[in-house]
C-alpha cells in the first residue's frame, strides 16, 4: 500500500508538470518578456506552501542574473510593502487564486502601478482577474490522498517558475561565467572558474630565450618556483619548455650541462591551453597528460601565463 501510494503521488505530480508543458502559450512568453525587461527586482509573493516555493524561485532568479526577492504578503500590509519599488515586477502564486492576504496585497500593488503576473489554477479567480498576465497551473487535484495538502500544485508552481527563470536568463544572455561570479564561494562557482583567473601571469611567468645559458635557466626556474620555464622568441611566442625533469636528465647524461643554451635542452611540445578555458578542463588535461603545469597562450601562441596543478588544489577543485 505504501509503495502504491508513493507511486501514485509521483505520478500525479509528474502529470501536473506534463500538462503544464502542453499548455504553454503566448501568455508564458509575455511573462518572459515582462520579467526580462524588468528595470527593478522581481518580487515573488505567496502564502503558506506557495510562499516557500516563491522563496526558492526568488533565489533561483537572483542566482541566474535577475535581481529578485520574496515578499511575505501578510507582512507586506504591515510595513514590508516598502520593499516594492517603482520598476519592480510582482509575481503572485496561489493555487486557488482567492487567498485573502494576497488579494489585499494586490489591491495596494495596483495603486502603486507595478506590473503583476499571477500563477493560479483558476483563470476566473480574483488574482487572475487583477493580473496583467495570468499563467494557468491547471491543477485540479492534489497528490495528497485527501486532496488537501498542497503537493501537485506546489510542484507545478515550482516547475513553471523554474521554466520562467531559465528562459528569462537565456533571454538576458546569462552565461556560465556570470553564474561563477554570483557563486564565488560555492563548488558550482569553482567549477566555472577559468584558467585566466587562476594562472600565474606577468612577472610570475618563468621565461628565457633560446640562447640563455643553463645556469641562468636554472636561476629563473628556481626564482619562479613552478618547476618549469618557457622558452620564448623576442615577441613572446612559445618555442619550447624546460622542466625539472629535463634538468635532472641533463645532469645525469651531460658532463658539461651548464655550457649548453636553453635552445639545446628544451623540448618543443609544451602543453598549452587558452586563458578562457574552464579550470575543470585544465584539470582533466593535466591528469590525462600526467604533467603538473600548462602553458597558457593566446591565439597567436604568445605566452600569457602558467597554470600549475597547485593552483587548482588551492581553489578546491579536488
Amino acid at each position: 500500500m505504501s509503495l502504491e501510494l508513493a507511486r501514485e503521488v509521483l505520478t500525479t505530480e509528474a502529470e501536473a508538470i506534463l500538462r503544464l508543458r502542453d499548455r504553454l502559450d503566448d501568455s508564458f512568453m509575455q511573462a518572459v518578456e515582462m520579467l526580462a525587461g524588468c528595470q527593478g527586482r522581481v518580487v515573488w509573493t505567496g502564502m503558506g506552501k506557495s510562499g516557500i516555493i516563491c522563496r526558492k524561485l526568488a533565489a533561483t532568479m537572483a542566482s541566474t542574473g535577475t535581481p529578485a526577492l520574496f515578499l511575505h504578503p501578510a507582512e507586506a500590509i504591515h510595513g514590508d510593502l516598502g520593499m516594492v519599488a517603482p520598476g519592480d515586477v510582482v509575481v503572485v502564486v496561489s493555487n486557488s487564486g482567492e487567498t485573502d492576504e494576497l488579494i489585499h496585497l494586490v489591491e495596494y500593488l495596483k495603486r502603486l502601478g507595478n506590473p503583476l503576473i499571477s500563477i493560479t489554477s483558476n483563470p476566473s479567480s480574483t488574482l487572475a482577474g487583477h493580473a496583467d498576465i495570468h499563467l494557468n497551473l491547471a491543477v485540479d487535484r492534489e497528490a495528497c490522498p485527501h486532496n488537501l495538502a498542497p503537493t501537485a500544485s506546489t510542484t507545478a508552481a515550482l516547475a513553471l517558475g523554474d521554466a520562467l527563470a531559465m528562459v528569462v536568463s537565456v533571454r538576458k544572455g546569462f552565461k556560465p561565467q556570470d553564474f561563477a561570479q554570483l557563486h564565488p564561494g560555492g563548488r558550482l562557482g569553482k567549477r566555472l572558474l577559468t584558467v585566466g583567473e587562476l594562472m600565474h601571469a606577468g612577472e610570475l611567468v618563468p621565461r628565457v630565450a633560446v640562447d640563455t645559458p643553463m645556469k641562468d635557466v636554472i636561476y629563473e626556474m628556481s626564482r619562479k618556483g613552478l618547476g618549469i620555464t618557457t622558452v620564448q622568441d623576442s615577441e613572446g611566442r612559445l618555442l619550447g619548455v624546460i622542466t625539472d625533469g629535463d634538468l635532472r636528465r641533463l645532469m645525469e647524461t651531460d658532463p658539461s650541462p651548464l655550457s649548453r643554451p636553453a635552445g639545446e635542452v628544451m623540448h618543443p611540445d609544451g602543453v598549452t591551453i587558452a586563458p578562457g578555458a574552464l579550470a575543470t578542463g585544465a584539470l582533466r588535461l593535466l591528469e590525462t597528460r600526467r604533467i603538473t603545469s600548462l602553458i597558457v597562450s593566446d591565439e597567436h601562441s604568445h605566452v600569457v601565463g602558467i597554470l600549475h596543478l597547485h593552483d587548482l588544489w588551492g581553489v578546491g577543485l579536488f
